[in-house]
């Protein structure tokens, strides 16, 4: 069974700093470039950023380019994104995800990210 567990979430202040990781199972790691994607409130998915197989290249939304920092460790199935200057538009869930050749898309239940003062 694919499992995805996201974890680090938490309330913070605007410009303070939050690593999430999202531990995984159930399948090859290594096999597959991963996602981290978000949903702010009463808002739709966006994607924020992803990583390649091996963690040699990584793609970021530009809003979060030089502020977020994605990474994999694959003997410890873990992928993170350091969040770093953390602003009030970046509250919501935060998602890991991969996709499978077809289509078909794997998704933790999220870990929620609340910035404010």
């Amino acid at each position: 069974e694919v499992k995805l567990v996201e974890s680090g979430g938490g309330l913070v202040q605007p410009g303070w700093s939050l690593r999430l990781s999202c531990e995984v199972s159930g399948f090859t790691f290594d096999d597959y470039a991963m996602n981290w994607v978000r949903q702010a409130p009463g808002k739709g998915l966006e994607w924020i950023s992803g990583i390649s197989w091996n963690g040699d290249v990584s793609y970021y939304a530009e809003s979060m380019k030089g502020r977020f920092t994605i990474s994999r460790d694959i003997r410890s199935n873990l992928l993170f994104l350091q969040m770093n200057n953390l602003k009030p538009e970046d509250t919501g869930v935060y998602y890991c995800n991969f996709a499978r050749v077809g289509g078909i898309n794997y998704w933790g239940k999220g870990t929620w990210v609340n910035v404010s003062s």
